[in-house]
């Protein structure tokens, strides 16, 4: 998203606010009432919504919006939501302590109120197609599952109703939730057929089936779906896919002859950037913000708005609107810990449970040619560089079994360049365990990598050689991260300047000048960093892959969790501090 688009998304949002706070009053004399007769629930979401608006996005607001515009235009059935309500509460779901009921939530309420309570003015249902698109944990594909088995029970006489994905495996997770509920109910198998890939009625006047689909869909003639459910659809990379955009067009395209047809697309976001459901969701975002007209459809988007942080725990919320109720309260935290870990880790986190759509592809920052390029010849040392100015210190330190990094940088009036110099660590007793322990220990025995005895970082062995490298060179500043290294960060602020040993946060954001002033230094035609030489360093740099957030701002992250690079991002918050010093 570029910053114009951003903008406009937050004027939008300005926009939406306004609307909802001067028109609250009349929505509330005008339409509470009738809520609180259908479910106060349903009312308790829009007044949760307008209570906190900062807690929801954009489209979220649009969403409760459009709900009070449809009420104005056409009719409300109370008696059909309570009906389902009911229904859906009755019915006992999977669960970590075996098959339970569940009460809906607020949220819930207002997603199902939605598409059961308008009607046309010919009584029938209004909504025909309803998007949920919502992170991993919220639930999603289980509570749909209740859409077909209320089909089966209460919808036409031969209903049929299809579950789809983008793969077999996928559809069955929610065919599976189906027929648990229906043996659940027909614990006999007096009433209903029920076998691996279908769900067949067996009373007479009675033709209704629930069937989930694995065939190719140039393979399936003569349906006749009354509810078509479509899950994880954002992984559909073409039409020609199976199982993808191909099928749910043949779903849909056989629904003509039913009265109150539904489709149901369900999905999280995915690194399908250019698939079917991502130019679908561009359409579904243009009939929110009023620039098409389609009341027929219903849609529920839960995403971050532009410029909310990924490690901010008030985006979590915003995002997962079931965080304490499906999704353990702590479950985002620690999930954004495991994101540090490599360039793939943190894309599951932002496609998974941010529901925003990254790139697969992963692009290495840099060759190894172009990191060899950078390193001086054996043996030099940034002391002994000629007109070496002040410097700054970084250190990314790590307790147990990953390596640990001190970085240190300055520039030199003599030659233009900044120069920097790296020191790394690693438990002995990690190596024994590690992938890599044969490189690290050639590393060691040539003097390239240190161990600490014993199977943790040793603090003391580290603030002895920070201590040694600032009587050899200028040592201004050092920056640390602040959720790490709290022991290492107290002995040093017990011999430094006040104010010398800094925090620096690890967003994304933060890295983004230091990253921009980097590649400017780098990769220029004569490179204006330098390093001392250390093959550990010439292989981080060659395992940084960049990542980009919705603001453009980057960072590097590891290739993989055991391809390490500390060293590089040590150097890029020497930069950091470099450039607020500047």
């Amino acid at each position: 998203m570029s910053d114009e688009q951003g903008q406009e998304w937050l004027r939008l949002k300005a926009e939406a606010v306004g609307r909802i706070a001067s028109g609250w009053g009349g929505y509330r004399g005008q339409w509470k009432p009738l809520m609180d007769g259908t479910d106060p629930r349903i009312w308790q979401y829009l007044e949760g919504v307008r209570g906190d608006m900062e807690a929801h996005n954009l489209y979220e607001l649009l969403a409760v919006l459009r709900f009070f515009d449809l009420l104005g235009k056409y009719d409300w059935s109370p008696l059909r939501v309570r009906h389902f309500f009911r229904f859906y509460e009755a019915l006992r779901f999977s669960g970590t302590s075996g098959r339970q009921r569940y009460k809906l939530t607020p949220v819930q309420c207002f997603q199902f109120a939605s598409i059961f309570g308008f009607s046309r003015p010919d009584g029938l249902r209004l909504t025909r197609t309803a998007y949920l698109f919502v992170p991993r944990k919220y639930g999603k594909t289980t509570s749909v599952a209740s859409l077909a088995v209320y089909d089966l029970l209460f919808g036409d006489s031969n209903a049929q109703a299809y579950v789809g994905a983008n793969s077999y495996n996928q559809a069955k997770i929610c065919f599976d939730e189906i027929r648990g509920i229906m043996q659940d109910i027909d614990s006999s198998a007096g009433h209903f057929k029920v076998n691996r890939e279908a769900i067949m009625y067996k009373g007479n006047g009675r033709s209704s089936f629930a069937r989930c689909l694995s065939a190719n869909p140039k393979t399936l003639d003569g349906l006749n779906a009354s509810l078509v459910i479509m899950d994880e659809y954002a992984q559909a990379r073409d039409t020609k896919t199976k199982g993808g955009a191909e099928l749910k067009s043949v779903l849909t395209s056989s629904m003509g002859v039913r009265r109150e047809p539904l489709t149901v697309i369900i999905t999280t976001a995915s690194d399908v950037l250019d698939g079917p459901f991502r130019h679908e969701l561009d359409g579904v975002m243009r009939v929110l913000r009023g620039e098409a007209a389609s009341d027929t459809m219903f849609a529920s988007l839960f995403m971050p708005d532009y410029g909310d942080a990924e490690d901010d725990p008030a985006t979590w919320a915003k995002v997962q609107p079931h965080l304490g109720v499906t999704v353990r309260p702590d479950f985002y935290e620690m999930e954004w810990d495991a994101a540090q870990l490599s360039a793939d880790a943190m894309k599951a986190f932002r496609t998974k449970l941010l529901n925003v759509f990254a790139e697969s592809e992963e692009q290495r920052w840099m060759s190894r040619a172009q990191a060899e390029k950078l390193m001086d010849a054996p043996g030099g040392s940034i002391d002994k560089v000629p007109g070496l100015g002040v410097c700054m210190g970084a250190f990314d330190l790590s307790v147990r079994d990953d390596m640990s990094a001190v970085a240190y940088l300055g520039f030199s009036q003599a030659d233009g360049c900044f120069h920097a110099h790296i020191d790394y660590y690693l438990p002995r007793e990690a190596v024994v365990r590690h992938p890599h322990h044969a490189m690290y220990d050639r590393w060691h025995e040539e003097g390239w990598l240190r161990y600490c005895d014993g199977d943790v970082i040793d603090d003391m062995m580290l603030l002895d050689d920070i201590t040694e490298m600032g009587g050899r060179i200028d040592l201004c500043r050092m920056a640390y991260d602040r959720y790490k290294a709290l022991d290492l960060v107290n002995m040093l602020s017990l011999r430094s300047p006040k104010g010398s040993i800094i925090p620096y946060s690890q967003t994304i954001g933060s890295f983004n000048l230091p990253v921009e002033m980097f590649e400017k230094l780098a990769f220029a035609l004569n490179p204006r960093i330098r390093f001392d030489y250390n093959p550990i360093t010439i292989w981080q740099l060659t395992n940084c892959v960049m990542v980009e957030d919705a603001m453009e701002n980057r960072k590097p992250f590891k290739a993989s969790p055991d391809r390490k690079i500390d060293g590089v991002i040590c150097v890029l918050m020497c930069l950091g501090l470099a450039g607020r010093a500047s």
